[in-house]
């Protein structure tokens, strides 16, 4: 395991929480259950960080393993990125294909690979046919950025990609190609959908919402305002994953007056989180 590789994992490790950090090495699965029990936890993280970055050397971790440990890491903490939605859609008279993930991540990683000389491009499959995808960019002159990764999830038969964002926009046009191609479909556009909460996206787009969970509560005593009977005014702090919903509860759970706001009301079916609003 060379010094690159080392410092990597040392910098990812470093950043998970002591209280996430063994649920994560498990998730990781790269060090045997032999080798985990051979670590005193109850340390300071540094000394627990030079243990784990000694037994990775012992089994000469790759720039893959460490990609791998970086991407379980995100997973767990998608809400420190903002993320946008891209759609997918079939050519005229184009019939939906048989997916294959194998194919999928062959051909995703020819494209970019192809189209930059230095791409590291690792893959982690999960539940509900996701893949998630980490793209460290690089240049024909320089090597892959391992700091600053494009994350990508992939929902494998539908149209939608789920992308972190990207101070390297220029890469985008390459992304949306390697998607396009990979998945078998005619072009892809940019959603006017973003936000840290990536489940919140997910329940837009495949439509998984329900506003009939939304409670709403006061700070003050924890009673749920949706059971007064008379008409509260007052300035309300929302916090919710599924905020586009409890804004649409509003009027029937007596809170707001009615008809709210348009803008408020089509998010989820226009699929739209935020909007420009110009002078006619």
């Amino acid at each position: 395991m060379d010094e690159t590789v080392a410092e990597f994992i040392k910098r990812t490790i470093l950043k998970i929480p002591m209280n996430e950090l063994t649920t994560i090495l498990k998730a990781w699965d790269f060090l045997s259950e032999n080798q985990l029990q051979t670590v005193n936890f109850r340390q300071r993280k540094e000394s627990v960080v030079q243990h784990l970055i000694h037994l990775c050397e012992e089994k000469r971790a790759s720039i893959s393993d460490a990609a791998l440990l970086d991407i379980i890491y995100m997973q767990f903490h998608q809400h420190q990125k903002v993320w946008e939605v891209f759609q997918m859609s079939k050519g005229p008279g184009e019939d939906v294909d048989l997916f294959d993930m194998k194919q999928f991540k062959n051909s995703f990683k020819k494209i970019l690979q192809r189209a930059l000389k230095n791409v590291t491009v690792s893959f982690r499959e999960t539940e509900e046919n996701a893949v998630w995808i980490r793209i460290a960019w690089g240049t024909q002159y320089t090597k892959p950025n391992q700091y600053k990764p494009t994350y990508v999830v992939y929902y494998s038969q539908t149209p939608y990609a789920f992308t972190s964002s990207s101070m390297l926009r220029r890469n985008t046009p390459l992304l949306g190609q390697a998607l396009t191609i990979a998945s078998k479909h005619h072009q892809i556009v940019k959603m006017d959908l973003r936000s840290r909460y990536l489940d919140s996206l997910k329940a837009i787009v495949f439509k998984q919402y329900n506003q009939l969970e939304t409670k709403f509560k006061s700070g003050l005593n924890g009673s749920i305002l949706a059971e007064r009977e008379e008409p509260l005014r007052c300035l309300i702090k929302f916090s919710s994953p599924h905020l586009l919903e409890a804004l649409k509860s509003l009027a029937p759970a007596g809170i707001a007056d009615a008809p709210l706001s348009p803008l408020l009301t089509c998010i989820p079916n226009k699929r739209m989180n935020y909007f420009k609003i110009r002078d006619k």
